[in-house]
């Protein structure tokens, strides 16, 4: 198991190193951590797992669609989509005047290899 000896900031990432190992240095990029965080957040929210739910039983479906069936405002639905396409989990299409949301199933199926590779 690795035990750092000596925990230490340098711009922008956090160094682990170990005087048991020589030269061994572990960096955590900072930035890149908040960002994962930030992706995380945007999907451990229940609303947003309910139009991701819905989204993913219709395949492709608009915005009206989604407030209707889930009797909230369309500017909410809307603020809800812009988190999750900002995290990249539902794709659009624009057809004609409609916008149509799909789910990124290769961005929840890495999330999901990243999930359980951290917690095994």
């Amino acid at each position: 198991m690795y035990k750092p000896t000596n925990l230490t900031m340098n711009n922008n990432s956090l160094i682990l190193t170990s005087a048991s190992e020589k030269n061994s240095e572990s960096k955590v990029d900072l930035l890149k951590t908040r960002k994962f965080a930030w992706i995380l957040r945007a999907i451990n929210h229940k609303l947003r797992q309910q139009i991701l739910k819905f989204i993913a039983e219709k395949e492709s479906i608009t915005v009206s669609e989604i407030y209707q069936h889930l009797r909230l405002e369309q500017s909410i639905t809307s603020q809800h989509l812009a988190i999750l396409r900002k995290a990249n989990f539902v794709s659009t299409k624009k057809i004609g005047k409609f916008i149509y949301y799909s789910i990124n199933t290769e961005k929840i199926g890495k999330l999901n290899s990243v999930v359980d590779q951290l917690l095994n």
